[in-house]
């Protein structure tokens, strides 16, 4: 800048601070202040910082965030700092908070964002796409995988912004391990198509970038989409390894695709030498049962050269609950072995337990839970929504309730179920046509699968429920996984 341009920009500022009498003080304050900062003129900033505190604006987020920004910019950080420890114990609204973070990473100031980070009781995605991006172009970026991990977990979409700071992390394409980790991260946070996006831009010359994309479209009902991509891998000279194929197993007992996972399983040893191992055997049984062959399930387990573990024994016990054959899994001994393993290793089943996000914090339940502080109003949303889905013609499945209890006991047992709970608190807290996503410790019952799927038609919403293997699209009276889980 000029002497005669820096002399009409004071000339300027002292123009407008003169006149704040006449004029809307708080936006000509912004205005002034965001000169300041595109001009990198600390001593006005100064100035218009006392007129803030004069006419008692210094409580006003926006002049606060723009003076901080101001400072940071013109590397006046003791100013900006003291501002800032002031600032950590105010109610700040997101945009000024976020402009707050974004200064402080653009001048490199990493460890200070964080304190603000830390200190927010909201955060929404451009939040954290500042901080992602500030610390990738400080080349910091372990921290900026890291906090991408944590924006995954914390149901918070990635957009184009954060996509495109992930993809400049060296300015250079991803090696094929933050490849892969990218691609298995957006899969198990329920965004695959943003999987695919990562998938389909970067080099995929190793099989485990493959074996990500397998796996994640797998867990997302995507049967077909999975058998594609396996086609090409040898198209690109690359080998499936034994993880790949436990991928495709999974991608065909999801999807109930049995002569396709009956061809793969023979595929590994005749064409690829792999030998089976217990994920496979494991994949195999699951397949078989849950299309109800239960006696070719049980060949496997007969045929296998390990001992089976209680994961394929349970797959089996569930497959002849399911298909209403409790005295098969009696007859193979499966109940009994799997109450003796989980009696030898310590394992003890799981209570259900599902979880529903909420403006950054998580609400857990339990099945029959009342100790939420918005019970009352759960259970009133939930009430009505069993009485308008009954009116829709639907049973609830009480078959499945296995206690000596009156059918009327069984169904109020079925309606308290942990999922159910959490999806009225999501009714509850959320507008008509948003989407909906609930997550489950343990594989969703059939009683609820069919539930949801009603509520999905009646209220016209998509439903997302991510049980323990599996994501569940529920939309408009369908799921994605065509009913195979």
């Amino acid at each position: 800048m000029t002497k005669n341009q820096k002399s009409s920009f004071r000339s300027t500022s002292s123009t407008l601070i003169s006149s704040f009498k006449n004029l809307r003080y708080h936006q000509t304050l912004y205005r002034v202040l965001e000169t300041c900062k595109h001009s990198f003129n600390s001593g006005t900033a100064t100035q218009t910082h006392a007129r803030i505190i004069k006419f008692g604006y210094g409580a006003y987020p926006s002049l606060v965030a723009i003076l901080i920004s101001t400072y940071a910019t013109c590397h006046r950080l003791n100013l900006a700092r003291r501002l800032i420890h002031q600032i950590l114990s105010w109610d700040f609204d997101l945009v000024s908070v976020n402009i707050v973070i974004e200064s402080l990473m653009r001048i490199g100031e990493c460890n200070f964002a964080k304190k603000v980070f830390d200190k927010m009781a909201t955060r929404d995605r451009v939040t954290w796409n500042s901080v992602i991006g500030g610390y990738v172009k400080n080349a910091r970026f372990e921290e900026a995988l890291t906090f991408f991990r944590e924006m995954l977990g914390s149901n918070v979409e990635p957009d184009a912004f954060t996509f495109a700071s992930i993809t400049n992390w060296k300015k250079i394409e991803l090696n094929f391990i933050l490849s892969s980790a990218l691609v298995d991260m957006y899969s198990k946070c329920g965004a695959i198509q943003t999987a695919k996006q990562v998938f389909e831009s970067v080099r995929r010359d190793d099989v485990s970038l493959w074996n990500a994309m397998i796996h994640g479209l797998a867990i997302h009902g995507l049967g077909l989409d999975a058998i594609a991509i396996f086609s090409k891998v040898e198209d690109e000279h690359v080998l499936p390894d034994s993880i790949t194929f436990i991928g495709i197993l999974t991608a065909c007992s999801h999807c109930g695709l049995v002569e396709q996972g009956r061809k793969y399983f023979d595929l590994m040893t005749s064409c690829y030498s792999i030998q089976p191992q217990l994920q496979h055997y494991g994949a195999m049984v699951d397949l078989l049962g849950r299309v109800g062959l239960l006696e070719d399930a049980y060949a496997i387990i007969d045929s296998m050269p390990m001992e089976p573990d209680i994961v394929i024994w349970r797959a089996l016990l569930s497959a002849c609950r399911t298909y209403g054959k409790p005295e098969l899994g009696e007859r193979w001994d499966s109940a009994e072995r799997v109450r003796e393993m989980m009696k030898k290793t310590g394992i003890r089943k799981d209570r259900e337990k599902s979880w529903v996000e909420f403006k950054g914090v998580i609400h857990r339940f339990k099945a029959g839970d009342r100790s939420h502080p918005e019970t009352e109003a759960i259970y009133k949303v939930l009430e009505g929504l069993i009485q308008r889905i009954k009116l829709e013609g639907f049973t609830p499945v009480t078959e499945l309730v296995l206690m000596d209890v009156p059918e009327e006991e069984k169904e109020e047992n079925l309606n308290c179920h942990s999922e159910k709970l959490a999806l009225a608190y999501g009714l509850l807290k959320t507008s008509p046509g948003t989407d909906i996503m609930v997550s489950k410790n343990l594989r969703i019952c059939h009683d609820c699968h069919c539930w949801i799927k009603l509520v999905s038609r009646v209220l016209g919403r998509v439903i997302i429920v991510r049980d323990r293997i599996h994501f569940h699209r529920f939309e408009d009276g369908l799921c994605s996984c065509g009913d195979y889980w």
